[in-house]
């Protein structure tokens, strides 16, 4: 008899473990006898494991509370410096991830059409052959290029990339381009750095431009912000809806979308303009302050009250109180920018403040290299690959770092064939149907795919259109390789025995990538091994680093503050490497695209509730999440005959959806909002499906010609009643 799984089979048999396979060397922990050996667990294997969060990339310390061979609480672990002993609501959830009914926990090969929901199971064995029989086809005849790979930033991500490079394709989509490829783009032109550390002892003032703190995923810089707040710091939160980081403001100002830009360029004609900047530190420590006055000297706040809606006195004064609070002065160049196409110029206006009050070495710091005082993992070179990127890195972008890529140019190429035609997609830990834009032009991608595979612990809308589906093991079932906080190496283990037939991934892409010939690059006979090897330089054992649930890693010394890495070896205000692309070298204002006649800006952000698109089917998150509708001032529903919990019908250029309508006066009226990752499409996933809608039905693509971010809040929309 043919082992298919229909829709309802699948969900049915979603909770159930349908056996094991032995593979290669690896054999899952026997969790609860290593964990009594080391005097974690009691003799009844009771007990506190030390691990890592994983509902989010901030990995924060915990203790997970083991009762009978299950987890029954998560706490956060006092000694980490992510947690210092809390967690927020979505991590004390993870539980829920692990014993999700939905979970994947057998490979399975698709039997129906694309989208059908029709599966079969398989053995491990079956599904990576296939897979690789698959991978090595395209290669074949198509070269190695044609194979895509996409994945979110977890720890495992070293190994994926490994993979990748291993196996020779050039072609890598991360989301970040969807996220914070403005600002990482902006601190390399300003800093030579990805993203300077933040501290916040001793802060006076903090400029918040969008940033939602207290409903982020940074959950020790949010209780550093609240800290500061209750210490006497001063915030300014700048964002066009009444967020909960509002709520706790001492000024929230109702910017107009698209105009941060204009705003800050005002800041810094004031500051320049009255000598209120740190003259010792931009002489000793910048390059390009003589031409900053002359490129800025319209930039009045006369000029850009009119633009922002922002009073000019206003911003007169906040700039003035910034300059006064300095050094202990912050502008924080936020995390999602991805807004407008002026985006990358606004983060650049805002590095440009900081380094004009001077608060480097006391606010800001330099940001330490990941993974630093870590074993490494013995490999050879990679295979030299000639072939061009499919997302124009950096042949079209050349200032986008290929680590980051540009995921919504990638999938463009997949539809416009050009520079070539892309045959597979090998997608991991990632949804690209929820989160990239213009959903119907992703599920179009798919249809000139030969090959997709997904690695993931449920059936996420990706997964859906799969043709094979990797079950992972959920974080509190593997190890990762280790994440380095300071001079700390974290450790994520396994503290129960894992659910069906999940692995981990770096037990996945060692099997794969023995199978297509690419052995050397993963010298590490199991997980265990491979965090052995990580410990070396450390002196510490892993057995040691478990218990713990840390190890110290050897001191390098105080480091030098007044360090950058740009070509100058200083802040550049000035950037001559953006001059010599054609871009401007000082930010210049660039006026956004507006909402025409009977249109809104249509704006999106995080709840405290939820991560992005992968925690919707969490059923403890989902009791106490909030009804995702579309919020409106009363004052535009009220001309469009509208009432709360209406039902409505709202209109983009791509695409169209009905959602119900929250009346409310914490947005501005020219403005809609939407909560991201609702709408689900996968029928696979029976908490999430069908409760509220997709964003990314609505997001027009665009791709910022420097930085190579989206805009997303640059996609206008029309509502009326459904």
């Amino acid at each position: 008899m043919q082992n298919t799984i229909s829709r309802r089979d699948f969900l049915k048999a979603g909770g159930a473990a349908v056996g094991a396979a032995a593979l290669g060397s690896f054999v899952p922990p026997q969790v609860a006898r290593a964990a009594r050996d080391l005097d974690i667990l009691d003799p009844n294997g009771d007990g506190y494991i030390p691990t890592m969060c994983e509902m989010c990339v901030w990995r924060c310390g915990l203790l997970a509370k083991v009762k009978d061979g299950r987890v029954v609480k998560l706490e956060g672990n006092p000694d980490n410096p992510h947690s210092t002993g809390r967690l927020c609501a979505r991590g004390q959830s993870g539980l829920m991830n692990t014993y999700d009914p939905d979970r994947v926990l057998t490979p399975l090969i698709r039997v129906g059409q694309r989208g059908e929901g029709k599966f079969r199971r398989a053995s491990w064995p079956e599904a990576l052959d296939l897979v690789t029989q698959n991978m090595s086809k395209i290669k074949q005849q198509y070269g190695a290029e044609a194979m895509l790979f996409s994945s979110t930033h977890n720890l495992s991500q070293v190994q994926f990339e490994n993979f990748l490079n291993g196996f020779g394709s050039p072609n890598y989509g991360t989301q970040r381009s969807l996220c914070f490829n403005a600002m990482i783009v902006s601190n390399l032109m300003t800093y030579g750095m990805q993203e300077p550390n933040r501290t916040y002892d001793g802060i006076k003032y903090i400029l918040l431009t969008g940033r939602n703190l207290t409903e982020a995923i940074s959950t020790s810089e949010t209780r550093a912000l609240i800290d500061s707040i209750s210490a006497g710091a001063k915030l300014v939160y700048l964002d066009p809806r009444f967020t909960k980081t509002a709520s706790k403001a001492d000024e929230w100002l109702c910017i107009k979308p698209g105009t941060d830009l204009a705003f800050h360029l005002a800041l810094i004609n004031v500051i320049v303009n009255a000598n209120l900047y740190d003259t010792y530190f931009v002489d000793t420590y910048t390059t390009g302050f003589d031409k900053l006055a002359a490129a800025v000297a319209s930039y009045t706040p006369e000029w850009a009250a009119p633009l922002t809606g922002i009073d000019a006195r206003t911003i007169e004064r906040i700039a003035r109180e910034f300059a006064g609070a300095a050094p202990y002065a912050l502008a924080h160049n936020g995390w999602r920018t991805s807004n407008f196409l002026n985006s990358f110029d606004t983060e650049r206006a805002i590095a440009i403040l900081n380094a004009l009050v001077g608060n480097w070495g006391v606010m800001m710091h330099p940001a330490g290299a990941e993974g630093a005082g870590l074993g490494t993992i013995p490999q050879p070179a990679y295979p030299r690959i000639t072939a061009l990127r499919l997302d124009g890195v950096p042949w079209k972008f050349p200032f986008v770092p290929l680590s980051l890529g540009i995921f919504q140019q990638m999938r463009d190429a997949i539809l416009d064939g050009t520079p070539y035609q892309a045959k597979g997609w090998f997608i991991s830990r990632q949804n690209p149907v929820q989160s990239l834009p213009d959903r119907q032009k992703t599920l179009q991608a798919f249809g000139k795919l030969d090959f997709i595979v997904t690695v993931d612990l449920i059936m996420n809308d990706t997964s859906w259109y799969a043709d094979v589906v990797l079950p992972e093991a959920s974080y509190l079932e593997r190890y990762d390789p280790l994440n380095v906080i300071g001079e700390q190496a974290w450790v994520r283990q396994p503290v129960i025995e894992p659910q069906g037939m999940g692995q981990s991934a770096l037990w996945i892409y060692k099997e794969l990538g023995t199978r297509l010939g690419l052995g050397d690059y993963f010298q590490y006979k199991d997980e265990e091994d491979y965090l052995r090897q990580q410990l070396a330089p450390s002196g510490v054992s892993l057995e040691q680093a478990r218990l713990k649930g840390y190890a110290e890693l050897p001191g390098s010394g105080p480091a030098n503050e007044m360090t950058w890495g740009t070509a100058s070896g200083k802040v550049e205000i000035y950037s001559s490497t953006l001059a010599q692309g054609g871009f401007d070298p000082i930010p210049q204002w660039k006026a956004p695209a507006e909402p025409g006649p009977g249109e809104f800006y249509l704006l999106t952000g995080k709840v405290g509730q939820h991560t992005q698109m992968g925690t919707q089917n969490n059923k403890l998150l989902h009791k106490y999440e909030d009804e995702p509708r579309l919020w409106m001032h009363p004052d535009a529903a009220g001309k469009l005959g509208l009432k709360d919990r209406d039902l409505v019908q709202v209109t983009s250029p791509v695409g169209t959806l009905k959602v119900a309508l929250q009346v409310t006066p914490a947005i501005r009226p020219d403005c809609v909002y939407m909560t991201p990752g609702f709408g689900h499409q996968s029928k696979g996933l029976r908490t999430a499906y069908g409760v509220g809608a997709s964003d990314s039905q609505l997001h027009v693509t665009y791709v910022d010609p420097v930085s190579g971010s989206q805009a997303l809040s640059q996609t206008f929309v029309t509502v009326g009643k459904a």
